[in-house]
């Protein structure tokens, strides 16, 4: 769950990133696209990190 979570939040970020840069909607679509994948694999290693609480 905390993969898809790292996803939304590094679309989020970066939405955020590519706007305050100036870029079109095609520099927000890649950053969004990037930052989603960076996000994915942090959250993806932070449950292999992380032990489950019990």
């Amino acid at each position: 769950m905390l993969n898809f979570l790292g996803a939304a939040i590094g679309a989020g970020l970066g939405l955020w990133t590519a706007r305050r840069r100036g870029g079109n909607r095609l520099d927000m679509l890649h950053y969004a696209t990037i930052f989603a994948i960076i996000g994915f694999l942090v959250g993806a290693f932070a449950m292999l990190v992380v032990p489950a609480p019990t």
